[in-house]
């Protein structure tokens, strides 16, 4: 076998160029190993810096360990640092070599110099070897009673760094009561706060192992504790203010009055420079008076004023973790800040998060003294060259307006975005107007007029198109030419790709239909052909569903699809009050940034919805063992985590009985009473033949040629599968986001597949002799979570899925993308056919 090709590149002069470097440092540091000749150390410290450096873009120089420890006899503090910071990086790796650390970091903590003192000790609790622990013991007494407050502050942080290595070496040397009275008598505040987050982490990890921990606990929120910190709040350091005050809110003061003296107390902390030391006042101030209702939106008056000088006083980044802490505010006390709206106006320098944040503020202060001055604002912002925030803009208009507030100005607003030459802002108004008649039905009229202008040509957003085709089938008795837009939209059914489109379509039809029959009798008969031939599971059943209730009785279909619909007075909101109260309680922490609990983001059972790119990498490529989802995720994530927008609209139908559609509540009853009907008529065949009858003419009319009943879907061709298709995950992630949902199903899963799924290993290797490849998975059981990807044969065409496997209910939700969605169905019918053989010998 041929030796491998040396590479051409030259060493780069901070790299050795092989073994014989390392050899030379071994010996030249070994030469100064001991010695005290003048400048030494000077030689020592270029030395030490090249293995320094040597080690940190990553090469082993742990083979130098020895001569470094022996170098480190020396009265210089940089070599030193240097030194120490080379052992605590190797010890954990090498602890046989760790052990010749402990004489000289034990004979450096008793050095004169007491920075030496704090390394040294600092070093030797940093080296995390179990076995070494009986050697920590001993320096951490002393340096707990060090005369240094420097070496007591490392030492305090050695403890609870000793805990994690051995929780029972700490608790035996009673270090915690140590930490105790070292916190409440120590004349150095630095010390105090390292005491009391210390005490706080051990004993919280100690209160499911440990009787005496809930009481140490509730120890430190105590009236003697929380006094003598507040007395000496001002003494701290920013970090040890908000530690302190983060604890205060934990304390329950006996009466008002105690509360009123914490709260005078702490009244100067809000004029702090630094913006975290100001929340976390705001919190204590907000906690301490949940209880008293006038006290508490006098509070929201007083901390209203520092909160918006950090707004506009500090960096970008600053103004936005205060905004979205103010935004938090501001849904629940609106009428507090509603005169201060002007501070929520975008500067034209302001981050484009900021702005967005800005105008979610701007929405909810609006009210009826200030939304002409905010709408008028806003209006300014659809100009805008920030896309992403024009959009924004106009749908904070929008929402006001579903306030209640000054409609008649903001419909005016809104109908002239229909008339600006700029498709995105034609497309959110679009969207804005359908959900404004939903709730001002008396503004058609006028809506209407404008929206007839509107050529669907020039609407290319499958949301704004569904609101276009929404409104042409809701109000086509208004609207002159809806027929035959509709007409037009239905004879392009095939260059539609968005399922949600072609749902409304069927709809509006529908509802077109029995306004204006003779207009619209082809048009249905197209549509109703084309969405039983649809490959979208949805829209085939929409189709078919409208197709038989039509052949029953055109009566009760308009009943069904037509009802008289009341105006919407509330739209659902997107959080729930508890979720909103949950994050108040976490006021001052990332709960309010990421707007959600931090057990979303925290718990391991409980991660919030990550972006694909997120979700991918945290699965094993090709492996199902070693990196699993949690079983809730899987199940978050089943639901809509991983899903667009309107890719949730598409796939609906998991939740909704196979539909993606919601019957409206208005027509309930019809549907009852038609499914009543038709159950009866399929149970009495004399009526069953009459209604078959009188359906040749329904028939006739719509022009299907159908038989009486439906056939199914047309068998597509037999597809053929690339046994050795490759796909790198980047392109996979990219296509994923990009495709829309062709199918998305539910299938059962045999009692054997359920059974051979304990290796999750095995059913990669069934798909694959299938010519289905998987390239990411993951899960715990119950539920397993695969993606799987495949070629069509001698094409460069590529199909996705997602599949995700409760082994409890033996059911498989499966989601389908494709770049030829024509061929969709037929690959499904593979996929299916491949995952009901496993398990079966």
């Amino acid at each position: 076998m041929a030796p491998p090709a040396q590479s051409q590149r030259s060493p780069s002069p901070s790299q050795p160029s092989g073994k014989s470097e390392l050899s030379d440092l071994k010996l030249q540091l070994r030469k100064f190993a001991g010695s005290r000749a003048p400048g030494v150390d000077d030689s020592k410290r270029e030395l030490f810096k090249k293995v320094i450096s040597y080690m940190t873009i990553g090469i082993d120089v742990s083979s130098l360990f020895g001569e470094m420890v022996m170098c480190s006899a020396t009265s210089d503090i940089v070599l030193k640092k240097m030194c120490y910071l080379y052992v605590g990086n190797y010890a954990k790796v090498n602890p046989d070599l760790a052990l010749l650390t402990i004489n000289f970091l034990q004979r450096d903590c008793h050095d004169q110099d007491p920075m030496i003192r704090g390394l040294a000790l600092r070093s030797l609790c940093s080296l995390r070897v179990a076995n070494l622990v009986e050697y920590l013991v001993g320096p951490l007494g002393s340096g707990l009673k060090d005369s240094n407050s420097y070496v007591r502050m490392v030492a305090v942080i050695g403890v609870l760094k000793l805990y994690h290595i051995s929780a029972s070496t700490c608790i035996d040397a009673d270090f915690p009561s140590m930490l105790k009275h070292l916190m409440l008598n120590d004349s150095d505040t630095q010390v105090v706060a390292n005491c009391l987050s210390a005490l706080q982490e051990i004993w919280s990890a100690e209160a499911s192992r440990s009787e005496e921990a809930p009481r140490e606990r509730e120890a430190l929120i105590s009236k003697p504790v929380i006094y003598y910190l507040l007395n000496r709040i001002k003494e701290f350091s920013e970090w040890a203010q908000c530690l302190v005050l983060e604890l205060i809110t934990k304390y329950v003061p006996s009466d008002s009055s105690e509360i009123f003296d914490i709260m005078n107390l702490l009244e100067d902390r809000l004029q702090h420079a630094n913006g975290a030391v100001v929340l976390a006042t705001v919190k204590v101030f907000l906690q301490l008076t949940l209880s008293m209702t006038d006290v508490h939106q006098q509070v929201y008056e007083r901390i209203k004023a520092p909160l918006l000088t950090l707004v506009s006083s500090g960096s970008p980044e600053q103004s936005y973790a205060v905004l979205s802490h103010l935004h938090l505010l501001v849904m629940r006390a609106p009428y507090v800040f509603s005169s201060d709206y002007k501070h929520f106006y975008c500067q034209y320098n302001e981050p484009s998060y900021v702005k967005r944040l800005k105008l979610e503020m701007l929405t909810a202060v609006a009210n009826e003294s200030n939304t002409y001055e905010i709408v008028t604002e806003l209006c300014e912002y659809a100009a805008n060259v920030d896309i992403p925030i024009a959009r924004e803009s106009i749908r904070a208009v929008g929402k006001i307006a579903l306030q209640q507030y000054d409609v008649n100005a903001i419909v005016d607003r809104l109908l002239q975005f229909l008339e600006m030459d700029k498709d995105y802002v034609t497309a959110d108004a679009l969207v804005l107007v359908k959900d404004l008649l939903r709730k001002y039905p008396q503004w058609s009229h006028d809506c209407i007029a404008v929206v007839g202008n509107i050529s669907s040509k020039n609407v290319q957003e499958p949301k704004a198109k569904a609101a276009l085709i929404w409104m042409l089938g809701e109000y086509s008795q208004d609207m002159q030419d809806a027929p035959y837009i509709l007409e037009s939209l239905i004879e392009n059914w095939d260059e539609e790709h968005s399922a949600e489109v072609r749902l409304h379509l069927l709809t509006a039809v529908m509802k077109c239909f029995f306004k204006r029959p003779p207009e619209t009798q082809s048009a249905l008969g197209a549509a109703l052909a084309a969405g039983v031939a649809d490959f979208h599971q949805d829209v085939h059943d929409r189709a078919l569903f409208y197709h038989r209730i039509l052949r029953y009785n055109v009566s009760v279909a308009e009943r069904v699809v037509n009802p008289p619909k009341q105006a919407v007075s509330v739209f659902a909101d997107t959080q729930s009050s508890e979720i909103k109260d949950r994050i108040f309680e976490e006021f001052n922490s990332l709960s309010v940034l990421y707007q959600k609990p931090s057990y979303m983001f925290i718990d391991k059972e409980h991660r919030g919805p990550p972006e694909f790119a997120d979700e991918l990498g945290n699965l094993s490529i090709g492996e199902a063992e070693d990196n699993v989802v949690p079983s809730q995720r899987v199940e978050e994530n089943d639901k809509d985590l991983l899903l667009t927008t309107a890719e949730k609209e598409e796939t609906r139908g998991s939740s909704n009985n196979g539909s993606a559609y919601n019957v409206p509540y208005d027509s309930a009853a019809s549907v009852f009473a038609s499914q009543t009907q038709i159950e009866s008529a399929i149970s009495n065949p004399t009526t069953a033949g009459h209604s078959q009858q009188a359906s040749f003419g329904i028939d006739d009319l719509l022009g299907l040629g159908m038989p009486a009943v439906p056939d199914a879907p047309p068998s597509p061709p037999q597809l053929k599968l690339n046994a050795k298709a490759a796909l790198d995950p980047s392109t996979f992630q990219q296509k994923w986001r990009q495709l829309p949902v062709a199918l998305s199903q539910e299938l059962s899963l045999s009692p054997q597949a359920i059974a051979a799924l304990t290796a999750p290993q095995a059913l990669l290797r069934h798909m694959q002799s299938h010519s289905i490849h998987c390239i990411a998975s993951g899960g715990q059981s119950p539920n397993f979570k695969f993606f799987f990807f495949a070629q069509k044969y001698k094409e460069s065409s590529n199909y996705l899925v997602e599949c995700i496997i409760n082994t409890s209910s033996a059911k498989a939700q499966v989601k389908i993308k494709a770049d030829d969605q024509s061929t969709s169905q037929a690959f499904s019918t593979l996929f299916e056919s491949a995952l009901s053989k496993f398990g079966i010998p």
